[in-house]
């Protein structure tokens, strides 16, 4: 059986994907790459085809990250039979996501598998800022990553 993440911001070009790619890096690193398909959309579609902000994967190269084959999409109702666990950047998105979500189907903030957030904790949007916004963005998308890996590493024993 696979097990499916979708993370999902505003764009799909700058948190989002970022966290898709640490994600897919921390569960490879655990083991269970083969097992766990990583995605990530926007729950806008200005865009869709898109790749990530240039900014964010520089700052992902730096780190020894490859974000080169991202592609921007956006996510639909549709998606929630894709998944086994949406995961929303902010709380904006929390909340565009659950006014679609199916009943029964669970939406959770990134960061609350960071034990170090305080709850509620979101990923803020770098985009209209500079560089340190996206180096920001990176460390709480590395420290949450674990708790997220920890969660599925769970589910699919």
């Amino acid at each position: 059986m696979t097990y499916r993440v979708v993370v999902v911001c505003m764009g799909n070009i700058c948190r989002s994907p970022m966290a898709e790619v640490v994600l897919r890096k921390v569960l490879a690193d655990r083991g269970l790459g083969a097992q766990v398909v990583v995605d990530s959309a926007g729950t806008g579609g200005w865009h869709v085809g898109d790749p990530m902000d240039e900014r964010a994967l520089e700052i992902l190269t730096l780190r020894g990250y490859d974000g080169s084959a991202h592609r921007a999409r956006q996510f639909t109702k549709d998606w929630f039979d894709r998944y086994d666990l949406v995961l929303a950047m902010d709380r904006d998105n929390l909340s565009n996501l659950r006014r679609l979500a199916p009943a029964g189907v669970e939406v959770r903030l990134f960061r609350s598998f960071d034990p170090a957030a305080p709850d509620g904790a979101e990923v803020p949007d770098p985009y209209y800022g500079g560089r340190e916004g996206f180096e920001e963005v990176l460390e709480l998308v590395e420290s949450a990553a674990e708790g997220v890996a920890k969660h599925i590493a769970d589910e699919i024993r």
